[in-house]
């Protein structure tokens, strides 16, 4: 099964002027991890990146763990896309380059095991539902739009938003549809915010998106099961990041985990890896 993931380089470019693009050590843990264990389970993956990220995998000896290649379609990004405000647009521009079906995964995100059956009947699986907490998913009226941009009218506002974290698509019609919907909105917005924009594009634009064409919305868990310790199918380290930025002792031990992970399911990725700078130290303790 083809999968990608993407990054897009230029929101970091915006919050670190002229300092070089880096990624944190448990983030590329999570990178290689998620790249070399969909192979492993389920299928082909590529890395659809910009010309930094790309120099900068490729510099770490990384585009191997991409068996579909590494290559830089989102320098097309247009510069009228603000990144601070767009954060994950490379997401949806990475999607305009892959035909359904396809999965469309972070790289914090891992599949540990194989769950192509549980792909193969459906027409769009996420990885789980989101409530519509106001802070997050507003009401129309808290966006601020361009006077030529309109919601269409057929949209459901009370359908739980779709976290994309994972999301396979399997109806050609609603991956163009979706791309279509949300490169409106996003052309279509005045207002900046952080936050509530971009998960309307990503997430909650999906879910009316996929409801207005009918089609049924199949999810692979939810939050809670997620996150619960019984749960051995997937890792998603978003709310994890932050602590993680913040305790050098919890880095360390996720880092550690991940390093047994990989020495002990593909050794022979673990001379690549602890040549990476940020990385040397895991792979070289006794």
């Amino acid at each position: 099964m083809q999968a990608f993931a993407s990054n897009w380089t230029r929101p970091y470019a915006m919050n670190h002027p002229g300092q070089p693009y880096e990624v944190a050590d448990f983030e590329l843990m999570t990178t290689i991890l998620s790249a070399l264990m969909w192979r492993k389970e389920n299928g082909s993956i590529r890395m659809i990146t910009d010309r930094v990220g790309e120099r900068f995998y490729r510099s770490l000896g990384l585009a191997p763990i991409w068996d579909d290649g590494i290559s830089p379609e989102l320098d097309a990004i247009p510069y009228t896309i603000d990144p601070s405000t767009f954060w994950a647009a490379g997401k949806l521009y990475a999607l305009s380059c892959v035909p359904a079906p396809c999965v469309m995964m972070d790289t914090d995100f891992i599949v540990w095991n194989c769950i192509q059956k549980r792909l193969e009947d459906s027409q769009l699986t996420v990885i789980h539902r989101e409530p519509l907490t106001p802070e997050i998913y507003p009401a129309p009226d808290a966006f601020d739009l361009y006077a030529d941009y309109t919601f269409p009218k057929e949209w459901n506002w009370d359908a739980p938003a779709c976290n994309t974290a994972f999301c396979y698509f399997g109806s050609e019609s609603l991956r163009q549809s979706y791309l279509h919907q949300a490169m409106d909105f996003i052309h279509g917005v005045r207002g900046r915010d952080s936050l509530i924009y971009m998960v309307f594009a990503e997430q909650r634009l999906l879910a009316m998106c996929a409801e207005s064409l009918g089609i049924p919305i199949d999810a692979l868990s939810t939050t809670e099961a997620l996150f619960s310790q019984d749960q051995k199918d997937f890792t998603h380290t978003w709310g994890f990041k932050q602590a993680m930025a913040e305790y050098p002792q919890l880095r360390k031990a996720f880092c550690r985990n991940c390093t047994r992970r990989i020495r002990r399911d593909f050794p022979e990725y673990t001379r690549i890896c602890s040549n990476i700078p940020v990385l040397r130290s895991y792979f070289t303790e006794a």
